[in-house]
Protein backbone atom coordinates (compact mmCIF):
# COMPACT_ATOMS: atom_id res chain seq x y z
CA UNK A 1 0.00 0.00 0.00
CA UNK A 2 1.28 3.32 -0.47
CA UNK A 3 1.56 5.76 2.03
CA UNK A 4 0.98 9.49 2.42
CA UNK A 5 4.65 11.25 3.47
CA UNK A 6 3.08 15.03 3.86
CA UNK A 7 5.35 17.83 4.09
CA UNK A 8 5.47 19.12 7.81
CA UNK A 9 7.89 21.51 8.72
CA UNK A 10 7.71 22.30 11.94
CA UNK A 11 8.55 26.05 12.67
CA UNK A 12 5.17 27.02 11.04
CA UNK A 13 3.31 25.09 13.39
CA UNK A 14 5.85 24.76 16.60
CA UNK A 15 3.39 26.48 18.80
CA UNK A 16 0.43 24.62 17.94
CA UNK A 17 2.70 21.64 18.34
CA UNK A 18 3.95 22.81 21.72
CA UNK A 19 0.46 23.21 22.83
CA UNK A 20 -0.80 19.82 21.37
CA UNK A 21 2.11 18.41 23.78
CA UNK A 22 0.82 19.59 26.69
CA UNK A 23 -2.47 18.58 25.56
CA UNK A 24 -1.48 15.06 25.39
CA UNK A 25 0.02 15.07 28.65
CA UNK A 26 -3.11 15.94 30.74
CA UNK A 27 -4.88 13.44 28.67
CA UNK A 28 -2.15 11.08 29.21
CA UNK A 29 -1.85 11.58 33.50
CA UNK A 30 -5.63 10.61 33.35
CA UNK A 31 -4.37 7.36 32.00
CA UNK A 32 -1.27 7.06 34.17
CA UNK A 33 -3.19 7.95 37.31
CA UNK A 34 -5.99 4.82 36.41
CA UNK A 35 -4.29 2.07 34.99
CA UNK A 36 -1.77 -0.45 36.76
CA UNK A 37 1.96 0.13 35.85
CA UNK A 38 3.06 -1.94 33.42
CA UNK A 39 6.99 -2.65 32.73
CA UNK A 40 8.73 0.45 30.92
CA UNK A 41 6.11 2.96 31.53
CA UNK A 42 3.47 0.95 28.50
CA UNK A 43 0.77 1.72 30.29
CA UNK A 44 0.57 5.41 29.73
CA UNK A 45 1.19 5.82 26.08
CA UNK A 46 -1.26 6.48 23.55
CA UNK A 47 -1.74 4.69 20.27
CA UNK A 48 -2.58 5.64 16.61
CA UNK A 49 -5.78 5.18 15.68
CA UNK A 50 -8.77 6.02 12.69
CA UNK A 51 -8.68 9.63 13.19
CA UNK A 52 -5.98 10.78 15.87
CA UNK A 53 -4.63 9.15 18.95
CA UNK A 54 -6.26 7.09 21.86
CA UNK A 55 -5.28 6.16 25.14
CA UNK A 56 -7.58 2.58 24.67
CA UNK A 57 -9.52 1.90 27.60
CA UNK A 58 -8.77 3.28 31.02
CA UNK A 59 -9.63 1.25 33.58
CA UNK A 60 -12.13 3.67 35.32
CA UNK A 61 -15.91 4.33 36.35
CA UNK A 62 -18.60 2.88 35.30
CA UNK A 63 -16.41 0.62 33.66
CA UNK A 64 -14.16 2.17 31.37
CA UNK A 65 -13.22 5.17 29.77
CA UNK A 66 -11.35 5.84 26.14
CA UNK A 67 -9.92 9.46 25.41
CA UNK A 68 -9.17 9.89 21.73
CA UNK A 69 -7.79 13.37 20.18
CA UNK A 70 -9.55 13.55 16.86
CA UNK A 71 -6.71 14.98 15.01
CA UNK A 72 -9.19 15.10 11.15
CA UNK A 73 -12.39 17.25 13.07
CA UNK A 74 -10.64 18.45 15.85
CA UNK A 75 -11.81 17.25 19.31
CA UNK A 76 -10.91 15.44 21.82
CA UNK A 77 -13.55 12.97 22.44
CA UNK A 78 -14.07 10.55 25.79
CA UNK A 79 -16.43 7.15 25.73
CA UNK A 80 -17.82 5.02 28.12
CA UNK A 81 -18.94 1.12 28.39
CA UNK A 82 -21.92 1.82 28.94
CA UNK A 83 -22.32 3.84 25.65
CA UNK A 84 -22.00 7.75 26.99
CA UNK A 85 -19.76 9.94 24.82
CA UNK A 86 -18.85 13.48 25.47
CA UNK A 87 -16.46 15.73 23.43
CA UNK A 88 -14.80 18.90 23.11
CA UNK A 89 -13.16 21.39 20.43
CA UNK A 90 -9.55 21.29 19.76
CA UNK A 91 -9.24 25.52 19.25
CA UNK A 92 -6.65 28.54 20.38
CA UNK A 93 -7.11 28.32 24.31
CA UNK A 94 -4.71 28.17 27.02
CA UNK A 95 -3.71 24.52 29.20
CA UNK A 96 -5.57 26.02 31.58
CA UNK A 97 -8.71 26.22 29.62
CA UNK A 98 -7.92 22.60 28.37
CA UNK A 99 -7.04 21.31 31.82
CA UNK A 100 -10.75 22.27 32.88
CA UNK A 101 -12.57 21.41 29.78
CA UNK A 102 -10.73 18.02 29.93
CA UNK A 103 -11.41 17.37 33.82
CA UNK A 104 -15.62 18.42 33.09
CA UNK A 105 -15.51 15.53 30.33
CA UNK A 106 -14.16 13.07 32.88
CA UNK A 107 -16.80 14.19 35.09
CA UNK A 108 -19.65 14.24 32.85
CA UNK A 109 -18.91 10.84 31.59
CA UNK A 110 -18.73 9.58 35.45
CA UNK A 111 -15.33 9.48 35.98
CA UNK A 112 -12.59 10.60 38.26
CA UNK A 113 -10.62 13.23 36.63
CA UNK A 114 -8.07 12.93 39.64
CA UNK A 115 -4.22 13.05 38.09
CA UNK A 116 -1.08 15.36 38.20
CA UNK A 117 -1.01 18.38 37.45
CA UNK A 118 2.44 19.25 36.06
CA UNK A 119 4.16 18.32 33.24
CA UNK A 120 7.05 15.90 32.60
CA UNK A 121 10.40 15.77 30.38
CA UNK A 122 9.44 19.93 29.03
CA UNK A 123 12.11 22.95 30.60
CA UNK A 124 10.47 25.06 33.00
CA UNK A 125 7.47 23.63 33.43
CA UNK A 126 4.24 25.19 34.46
CA UNK A 127 1.14 23.35 36.42
CA UNK A 128 -1.44 23.02 34.17
CA UNK A 129 -4.20 25.23 35.86
CA UNK A 130 -1.82 27.83 35.98
CA UNK A 131 -0.53 27.89 32.28
CA UNK A 132 -3.38 31.16 31.10
CA UNK A 133 -1.05 32.40 28.05
CA UNK A 134 -3.27 31.83 24.89
CA UNK A 135 -1.89 29.09 22.34
CA UNK A 136 -2.84 28.94 18.66
CA UNK A 137 -4.27 25.96 17.54
CA UNK A 138 -3.78 25.33 13.39
CA UNK A 139 -5.53 22.74 12.50
CA UNK A 140 -4.23 21.75 9.18
CA UNK A 141 -0.31 21.15 9.87
CA UNK A 142 -2.65 19.32 12.94
CA UNK A 143 -3.79 17.12 10.07
CA UNK A 144 -0.66 16.49 7.83
CA UNK A 145 1.26 15.78 11.48
CA UNK A 146 -1.55 12.54 11.61
CA UNK A 147 -1.08 11.63 8.26
CA UNK A 148 2.95 11.31 9.08
CA UNK A 149 2.10 9.76 12.14
CA UNK A 150 -0.31 6.84 10.38
CA UNK A 151 2.68 6.51 7.38
CA UNK A 152 5.73 5.97 10.72
CA UNK A 153 3.17 3.73 12.15
CA UNK A 154 2.66 1.47 9.62
CA UNK A 155 6.50 1.01 8.83
CA UNK A 156 7.40 0.93 12.75
CA UNK A 157 5.04 -2.22 13.26
CA UNK A 158 6.21 -3.79 9.93
CA UNK A 159 9.92 -3.58 11.65
CA UNK A 160 8.30 -4.68 14.57
CA UNK A 161 7.73 -7.80 13.39
CA UNK A 162 11.13 -8.75 12.49
CA UNK A 163 11.89 -9.76 16.35
CA UNK A 164 11.35 -12.88 18.65
CA UNK A 165 12.81 -11.14 21.64
CA UNK A 166 11.12 -8.78 23.81
CA UNK A 167 9.88 -5.47 21.89
CA UNK A 168 7.42 -2.57 22.80
CA UNK A 169 4.14 -2.13 21.35
CA UNK A 170 4.31 1.09 18.51
CA UNK A 171 3.40 3.64 20.97
CA UNK A 172 3.60 7.65 21.54
CA UNK A 173 4.85 8.65 24.59
CA UNK A 174 3.44 11.83 25.47
CA UNK A 175 6.55 12.97 27.54
CA UNK A 176 8.84 13.39 24.82
CA UNK A 177 5.97 13.95 22.27
CA UNK A 178 7.65 10.73 20.40
CA UNK A 179 6.04 7.34 18.46
CA UNK A 180 8.76 4.98 19.17
CA UNK A 181 9.63 1.20 19.28
CA UNK A 182 12.11 -0.67 20.95
CA UNK A 183 14.07 -3.99 20.88
CA UNK A 184 15.56 -5.56 24.13
CA UNK A 185 18.60 -7.99 24.39
CA UNK A 186 17.20 -9.59 27.28
CA UNK A 187 19.96 -8.87 29.45
CA UNK A 188 19.76 -5.95 32.70
CA UNK A 189 21.70 -2.90 31.64
CA UNK A 190 23.42 -1.05 33.99
CA UNK A 191 21.87 1.39 36.10
CA UNK A 192 20.14 4.87 34.64
CA UNK A 193 21.92 8.27 36.00
CA UNK A 194 18.21 9.56 35.05
CA UNK A 195 18.63 13.47 35.52
CA UNK A 196 15.87 13.67 32.67
CA UNK A 197 13.84 17.27 32.91
CA UNK A 198 11.28 17.02 35.50
CA UNK A 199 10.63 13.11 35.76
CA UNK A 200 11.67 10.86 38.37
CA UNK A 201 14.78 8.94 38.21
CA UNK A 202 12.83 6.16 39.87
CA UNK A 203 10.77 6.22 36.51
CA UNK A 204 13.68 6.59 33.98
CA UNK A 205 15.50 3.61 36.11
CA UNK A 206 12.43 1.15 35.28
CA UNK A 207 12.43 2.05 31.68
CA UNK A 208 16.12 1.39 31.49
CA UNK A 209 16.01 -1.59 33.50
CA UNK A 210 17.09 -3.77 30.44
CA UNK A 211 19.50 -3.55 27.39
CA UNK A 212 17.62 -1.48 24.54
CA UNK A 213 17.83 -0.08 21.02
CA UNK A 214 15.36 1.84 20.30
CA UNK A 215 13.55 4.13 17.60
CA UNK A 216 11.29 6.76 17.05
CA UNK A 217 10.01 10.14 15.39
CA UNK A 218 9.66 13.41 16.60
CA UNK A 219 7.89 16.29 14.91
CA UNK A 220 10.44 18.57 16.28
CA UNK A 221 11.89 20.48 19.43
CA UNK A 222 13.95 19.03 22.32
CA UNK A 223 17.06 20.60 20.68
CA UNK A 224 15.71 19.62 16.65
CA UNK A 225 14.11 21.81 14.85
CA UNK A 226 12.93 19.60 11.92
CA UNK A 227 10.79 16.79 11.86
CA UNK A 228 13.66 13.81 12.36
CA UNK A 229 13.61 10.06 13.12
CA UNK A 230 16.11 8.66 15.43
CA UNK A 231 17.47 5.24 16.90
CA UNK A 232 19.67 5.27 20.20
CA UNK A 233 20.90 1.98 22.52
CA UNK A 234 21.42 1.70 25.92
CA UNK A 235 23.75 1.34 26.87
CA UNK A 236 25.56 2.37 23.99
CA UNK A 237 28.30 0.16 23.32
CA UNK A 238 31.86 1.02 22.47
CA UNK A 239 32.04 2.21 18.64
CA UNK A 240 28.42 3.07 18.19
CA UNK A 241 28.59 6.63 17.36
CA UNK A 242 31.13 5.37 15.10
CA UNK A 243 28.60 3.46 13.25
CA UNK A 244 27.55 4.00 9.06
CA UNK A 245 24.38 3.51 9.11
CA UNK A 246 21.66 3.59 5.76
CA UNK A 247 20.61 5.94 4.57
CA UNK A 248 23.68 8.28 3.31
CA UNK A 249 21.22 11.03 5.00
CA UNK A 250 21.29 9.72 8.51
CA UNK A 251 24.15 11.08 10.84
CA UNK A 252 24.85 10.60 14.39
CA UNK A 253 24.29 13.13 16.83
CA UNK A 254 27.34 13.78 19.46
CA UNK A 255 24.99 16.20 21.76
CA UNK A 256 21.49 13.67 21.53
CA UNK A 257 23.78 10.78 21.56
CA UNK A 258 21.89 9.35 18.61
CA UNK A 259 21.36 8.80 15.24
CA UNK A 260 19.40 11.21 13.47
CA UNK A 261 17.31 10.87 10.11
CA UNK A 262 15.86 13.85 8.77
CA UNK A 263 11.72 12.98 8.14
CA UNK A 264 12.42 14.79 4.68
CA UNK A 265 14.57 12.55 3.90
CA UNK A 266 12.68 9.69 3.81
CA UNK A 267 9.11 11.35 2.90
CA UNK A 268 11.35 12.72 -0.45
CA UNK A 269 12.87 9.54 -1.18
CA UNK A 270 11.75 7.58 -4.57
CA UNK A 271 10.42 4.52 -1.92
CA UNK A 272 10.07 5.94 1.59
CA UNK A 273 9.41 3.15 3.52
CA UNK A 274 12.44 1.25 2.34
CA UNK A 275 14.35 4.18 3.07
CA UNK A 276 12.84 4.45 6.52
CA UNK A 277 13.20 1.03 7.09
CA UNK A 278 17.01 0.85 5.96
CA UNK A 279 17.78 3.46 9.18
CA UNK A 280 15.90 1.11 11.41
CA UNK A 281 17.34 -2.03 10.61
CA UNK A 282 20.94 -0.44 10.51
CA UNK A 283 21.23 1.21 13.60
CA UNK A 284 19.75 -2.07 15.29
CA UNK A 285 22.33 -4.06 13.68
CA UNK A 286 24.97 -1.41 14.77
CA UNK A 287 23.76 -1.74 18.64
CA UNK A 288 22.94 -5.66 18.44
CA UNK A 289 26.10 -6.38 16.53
CA UNK A 290 28.56 -3.85 18.66
CA UNK A 291 26.89 -4.83 22.29
CA UNK A 292 26.97 -8.91 21.47
CA UNK A 293 23.35 -9.45 21.15
CA UNK A 294 22.00 -13.20 20.03
CA UNK A 295 21.21 -11.53 16.75
CA UNK A 296 20.52 -15.42 16.07
CA UNK A 297 18.04 -16.09 18.14
CA UNK A 298 16.63 -13.24 19.02
CA UNK A 299 15.72 -12.09 14.94
CA UNK A 300 13.35 -13.60 12.47
CA UNK A 301 11.66 -12.43 9.04
CA UNK A 302 9.51 -9.68 8.81
CA UNK A 303 6.04 -11.04 8.91
CA UNK A 304 3.68 -11.04 5.80
CA UNK A 305 -0.15 -10.76 6.01
CA UNK A 306 -1.67 -14.39 6.32
CA UNK A 307 1.51 -16.38 6.16
CA UNK A 308 2.38 -17.98 10.05
CA UNK A 309 6.01 -17.98 10.79
CA UNK A 310 8.05 -20.94 9.82
CA UNK A 311 9.32 -22.69 12.38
Amino acid sequence: MSLEWPNIPYAPWRETCSALHLYTQIVGKYRLAHTPWVNHSWHATFYINSCGLTTSLVPDKPGGVEICFDLVDHGVIGSTTDGRTARFSLAPMSVAEFHQRFRDLIGSLGGTPDFNGRPNEVPNPISFVEDRAKRPYAAAPVTHFFQALVAVDQVFKRFRTGYLGKVSPVHLFWGSFDLAVTRFSGRSAPRHPGGIPALPDAVTREAYSHEVSSAGFWPGGGGVDFPAFYSYAYPAPAGFAKAQPGPEAAYFDPKLGEFLLPYDAVRRARDPEATLMSFLSSTYQAAADLGGWDRASLECPLGVPGRPRQV
